[in-house]
């Protein structure tokens, strides 16, 4: 149906043109568009050698949706020289020659609201020197997409396709000749959608963090681009960015990244800040949220360090193919420099590895030999779905003028093991200590009855489980004291130092899963090794820094932003 109207439209659109063009506010890498002009195009974890041209075809639909987005111009306006723009232009024309009247995987509404996005942001780069036939076949183009939007956008799918469409048609109406009398009703579209997507704390029912900021672009993308022409805003769509700015804020680490849970990364470099910043801008009255908890993640922060919790079910039912097994774990990240991770969203990396990172083993939180605290549906799946979770998810903070303490609960393993995991995390007024305890309890007759049949099985041995933390792959750890702690040695200088209680602690290989690589980048993790004797187990742990580490440090490791980086 979508190439069946295009084709109708095809014949019938006219040549428009631009009467404004929104300021780009994307944040584009100077190192990707480098890539890019050397013939390299790195997709969603997919390298595609072309010279001199896009290649819009790819292996995976996960990198064909990044190819025909046109993302990738937000890469090469960085650039922004000559050769940029050359490519830039052959990849437009070549992209409307090709699949301008409707073939191609690139047609559906989300997609389409994603480029014609980009397609305005860059028009000034794109038309610039630009031969008087081509840029008329770019306006027609433009104008096609507005068209086609302004009929399928409401038909996108759920959640942030659905804002993606709506925030297209809006900035086509805002900049497009004779299309000034939609923006009213365009405008009120995108507002719909987001309110049908945005729950009162700011989050989204899939829980992914990554997400949830590409969402908040989106809208304050076109909120700004309204407020530059003119029109006012709102006060529910600056409410909306108020929660969601809140909730981002929450799920934020000291370093400026994101939470990595429920298929969502760290989010593309700078984003988040510019973001924010471009919120307070159109609102910078806005009374900041400090919130410990939103969207299911609780938040512990003080001195220079965050550590930030999953504390919720996971998204069975709103992304079940993407969420995580993760329920109470935790990262952990002191001043610009990540300490304790998750591997990541696999995704990118094929389907074994996007499974593996979906575990429990995967994320720093306790699991059972075998187990994961929500179970994935038969292998039979064309995907792999999780299919039950914890039904009851408890956290309750406990804050002093000295700590800020959450003490979090789930039953994940009642059913296979008659117990619940207990975790009590607590972070020192500096941000220099964090101490924590990690207990399983049988808590009622019918769940004794359940571990004493799990336990007959091992014949008295002991149930296995294991405590992980998972390092960030910068990280440098060792043993020390006979095996009874770990320091960790971060490229800033610092060092902390993990204790278990006296208990014998391992360091083993692990992986981090990061988006915009070709391959999992090695690491290490401290693994806890124990079993569950009787009705109740309990381990205590500490996390600090090193006496002799000063309070503040001057970081001078900086990442060069204009270095191409190793894939």
């Amino acid at each position: 149906m979508d190439r069946m109207l295009l084709r109708w439209l095809a014949r019938r659109v006219q040549v428009s043109a631009l009467v404004c063009d929104p300021e780009p506010r994307m944040v584009g890498q100077y190192a990707r568009g480098k890539q890019m002009l050397a013939g390299n195009f790195l997709m969603a974890g997919e390298l595609i050698e072309s010279r001199g041209a896009v290649p819009f075809a790819a292996q995976t639909a996960i990198a064909r949706d990044a190819l025909h987005s046109f993302d990738w111009l937000d890469h090469l306006a960085a650039v922004g020289d000559r050769e940029a723009r050359a490519l830039a232009q052959a990849g437009v024309l070549d992209w409307i020659a090709r699949f301008g009247q409707g073939a191609g995987p690139g047609w559906s509404p989300g997609l389409a609201g994603r480029r014609v996005i980009r397609w305005i942001a860059h028009a000034v780069f794109l038309m610039q020197g630009l031969k008087a036939p081509d840029q008329a076949q770019f306006l027609r183009a433009l104008a096609q997409h507005a068209a086609y939007l302004e009929r399928r956008a409401g038909r996108a799918g759920a959640g942030l396709p659905r804002i993606e469409a709506q925030v297209g048609l809006l900035y086509a109406t805002l900049s497009l000749e004779g299309l000034s009398h939609r923006v009213a009703p365009a405008s009120a579209a995108v507002l719909h959608a987001a309110r049908a997507q945005i729950a009162e704390d700011g989050g989204i029912a899939t829980r992914n963090p990554e997400e949830l900021l590409h969402v908040f672009e989106l809208l304050v993308w076109a909120a700004r681009a309204k407020a530059d022409q003119g029109h006012a805003l709102s006060a529910q769509f600056v409410g909306l960015l108020d929660r969601l700015a809140g909730a981002l804020r929450v799920m934020r680490h000291a370093d400026g990244g994101l939470v990595r849970f429920h298929g969502g990364g760290r989010g593309p470099e700078g984003a988040l800040a510019a973001a924010l910043a471009l919120h307070d801008e159109i609102n910078p009255a806005q009374t900041l949220s400090k919130a410990d908890m939103a969207m299911g993640f609780a938040r512990l922060s003080a001195g220079r360090s965050s550590v930030i919790i999953d504390a919720a079910h996971p998204p069975l039912k709103a992304a079940p193919a993407r969420a995580h097994a993760s329920t109470l774990a935790f990262e952990m990240t002191s001043n610009r420099r990540p300490l304790i991770v998750s591997f990541g969203d696999g995704s990118e990396f094929g389907a074994e590895w996007h499974r593996a990172s979906r575990a429990t083993a995967s994320h720093t939180t306790l699991a059972f030999e075998g187990y994961s605290s929500s179970r994935f549906a038969t292998q039979h799946q064309a995907r792999l779905d999780l299919a039950d979770g914890p039904r009851h998810v408890g956290a309750e903070f406990r804050h002093t003028p000295y700590s800020r303490a959450v003490r979090l609960s789930h039953d994940g393993y009642l059913t296979s093991h008659g117990l619940e995991h207990l975790r009590y995390l607590d972070l020192s007024s500096d941000g220099r200590v964090l101490t924590g305890e990690d207990s399983l309890i049988a808590t009622s007759r019918r769940s004794m009855a359940r571990f004493d049949e799990v336990l007959a099985r091992t014949g008295g041995a002991g149930v296995p489980f294991a405590l992980r933390f998972h390092l960030h792959p910068d990280a440098e750890p060792s043993l020390d004291m006979n095996g009874t702690a770990v320091s960790i040695l971060l490229r800033s200088g610092e060092l902390w130092v993990f204790r278990a209680g006296g208990l014998h602690l391992a360091l083993t290989p692990s992986v981090y899963l990061e988006k915009g690589r070709l391959k999992p980048r090695p690491s290490r993790q401290i693994v806890l090794s124990l079993r569950a004797a009787s009705y109740t187990s309990q381990i205590n742990w500490s996390l600090s820094k090193a006496q002799e580490t000063p309070l503040a440090l001057r970081d001078t490791l900086q990442d060069d932003p204009f270095v191409v980086p190793d894939l």
